[in-house]
């Protein structure tokens, strides 16, 4: 049975298909108003009123004229689409500032700063995610919140001052769930993307608002001059285009609506699932009925991005036709069937939600979803993974806490989690840092050294999630010598061992987007060869993990393979490749192939390799960790693997 997860992953990608369909819909409209307007412009040029209705009748069903004006719509419409889709390709973190944003660095000691990381660090471990930037909007006393991005990351999470400040810690973190699920369901790409169609969609208006006012200075001269019609034409011309941007302003609430409601109602549900507490995410939409300031967004960006919030962020007379949230009350009623419409100040004292509610909303998903796979649980975190998440924080040692939060000592804690257990090798790594390292990092590694050892393997990559929102503070040139000194201390005794790849890959694919911008999959799979060769590379890394014997493991192989193949590929059944074919390069050239594939054939690929490790009734730090490095190379973050928690 499909997951949630690749099922959500796949609405979105039909979505998409809509959001195309739609766009062309409001081009075409926006095509055919300018085309009248053309058409009337031409037609009207004349001074015999006789001629004046011939050359009308004539333009209006003027083929070329109508080519030339689509075309010309479609040039600045599709121009103005890309170029905001471009000034968005840094990530959330263009969306997060736009707002007016401010980044919590994550080694903020104030209250509301620290309640706000912490919640959000707890969510990205139970979730397998890196942990994303937090952006606190100061001047927003709404309650409300955001995530915006292409994928995991590259996303951020966006707080308004509001939200922290007039939400329990239980209501916050049902507020947190909701936006984790998005960034888990491929919301964000969606919401991205119609960012920048809703712009090219209202450009028109935009270039009439701009003739209108320049009429006005043109206006004085015109009518000095009885012959200068110019301005009244210009003036003609920018109403006629506000009209038109009126036009799109409908199709872009329309396409909003379309897209966006369904989805939010899907976000609830995952967050009740995530936190099983129902009483915290309607809490906090009571308290936004109850609030002066609503969720009310005040900045001048807002209408462009009301899609990504939590709740309304605009309040508009068009609400109940254009809504990009469904109703408030019906939210609250979904999560809490025995609200009876009271505000959260008149309902304070009232007692919390009860199972009855919470089994009616969630349907017992939360022990269905423990109980089944690995590949089900992506997206589909149970309260054991955040449970699982808070216990490992209370566990990693305070020094090692403190530093991973502050950008000059995370670098510290990756150099002490790749030096080698052996003291020859880790003498050249120490070598290497003393000489290319900023100073005072060589001194902190060795500090940090002896608390990275005693870590038990389970908490090394969350570790790492939890360095990387201080890591992206890193200057572009400081990042640089980072990168560097990571490849170098990878390569120090000429091996890779499959923790350092697995670092170094989960690692740089999730800082290079804020220093590099989001890069889409640079190969694609081109033949059936190709994906074939993939797959083998994939599936017989994780089968010579395991410590099979040979011909265990290329039985695990072939009957993974199976499953995984379409019926035109099982011509042949996949084989083991041998030790020398399976190198880390060959991996991490397959996975970047593998990337390209869509949600439910990555799906496919993520269950089969679950198959291999489960194939000797064990699981292994190091097949977890390499099972955790394929999920992130194909965009689905895998939960931790909790102990007794089956495979397949």
């Amino acid at each position: 049975m499909a997951t949630q997860f690749f099922e959500l992953q796949d609405q979105a990608r039909r979505k998409t298909t809509r959001l195309v369909l739609l766009f062309c819909l409001a081009v075409a409209a926006i095509a055919l108003g300018l085309y009248a307007l053309a058409a009337v412009g031409i037609g009207f040029r004349g001074t015999d009123p006789m001629t004046q209705q011939l050359v009308f009748e004539i333009v209006w069903l003027d083929p070329l004229l109508m080519l030339q004006v689509g075309l010309l719509t479609l040039a600045v419409v599709g121009g103005a689409s890309l170029y905001r889709i471009s000034q968005l390709s840094g990530g959330g973190r263009v969306v997060a500032e736009g707002l007016g944003g401010r980044l919590l660095h994550s080694d903020s000691t104030a209250a509301v700063e620290r309640k706000i990381l912490n919640v959000v660090e707890e969510m990205a471990i139970a979730s397998g995610i890196p942990t994303p930037p937090v952006y606190f909007l100061d001047q927003e006393p709404g309650i409300n919140a955001f995530a915006a991005g292409f994928s995991p990351s590259d996303a951020v999470i966006g707080i308004t001052r509001g939200c922290a400040e007039q939400l329990s810690r239980d209501e916050l973190q049902g507020v947190v769930a909701h936006e984790f699920s998005h960034i888990m369901n491929g919301d964000m790409r969606l919401n991205i993307r119609l960012m920048g169609v809703l712009y090219g969609i209202l450009v028109i208006g935009m270039i009439g608002y701009f003739l209108l006012r320049s009429s006005l200075w043109a206006g004085a001269a015109s009518r000095r001059s009885s012959k200068d019609n110019s301005a009244m034409a210009m003036v003609a011309a920018g109403l006629v285009l506000m009209a038109l941007g009126f036009l799109g302003t409908f199709f872009g609430n329309l396409i909003k609506a379309s897209v966006s409601r369904q989805r939010e109602f899907l976000a609830d549900a995952s967050a009740v699932q995530f936190t099983r507490n129902p009483a915290g995410i309607a809490g906090a939409l009571k308290k936004i009925g109850g609030f002066e300031a609503g969720s009310e967004i005040g900045s001048p960006a807002a209408p462009e991005s009301s899609h990504l919030f939590f709740g309304r962020a605009l309040s508009s007379g068009f609400n109940s036709l254009f809504a990009t949230h469904p109703p408030l009350a019906r939210r609250i009623e979904i999560l809490d069937p025995s609200w009876q419409g009271a505000s959260a100040e008149s309902r304070a004292g009232a007692a919390p939600v009860g199972s009855a509610a919470a089994a009616g909303f969630a349907g017992g998903t939360a022990a269905a979803a423990f109980a089944g796979s690995a590949v089900d649980q992506m997206g589909r975190v149970s309260t054991a993974h955040l449970d699982y998440a808070v216990q490992l924080l209370r566990e990693l040692p305070p020094a090692l806490k403190q530093a991973a939060h502050d950008s000059f000592a995370a670098r510290a804690v990756v150099y002490a989690l790749l030096m080698d257990v052996h003291s020859e090798p880790r003498k050249l790594q120490l070598e290497i840092l003393d000489a290319k390292a900023e100073r005072g990092v060589p001194e902190l590694t060795r500090k940090l050294l002896p608390e990275v050892q005693r870590l038990g393997p389970g908490h090394r990559l969350p570790l790492i999630d939890l360095a990387l929102p201080a890591l992206r503070d890193l200057s572009a040139p400081q990042y640089e010598c980072f990168q560097s000194l990571v490849h170098d201390l990878v390569q120090a005794d000429q091996r890779i061992e499959l923790f350092e790849w697995t670092l170094q890959r989960i690692l740089l694919a999730h800082l290079a987007p804020s220093f590099q911008g989001v890069q889409r999959p640079r190969r694609r799979l081109r033949s059936k060869q190709q994906l074939r060769w993939a797959l083998e590379v994939i599936l017989s890394a994780l089968a010579r993990v395991s410590g099979l014997s040979e011909s265990a493991m290329q039985q695990a192989v072939v009957e993974a393979g199976r499953d995984l193949l379409s019926p035109d590929l099982r011509k042949a059944e996949l084989r083991l490749l041998p030790p020398d074919r399976v190198g880390l390069a060959s991996l991490d050239e397959a996975l970047t192939l593998a990337a390209s594939l869509d949600a439910r054939a990555k799906e496919r690929v993520l269950r089969a390799c679950a198959q291999v490790i489960a194939a000797d009734g064990e699981l292994t730090d190091s097949e977890a960790e390499l099972f955790r490095a394929i999920g992130d190379s194909l965009g689905c973050p895998v939960p931790p693997l909790l102990p007794g928690q089956p495979l397949v």
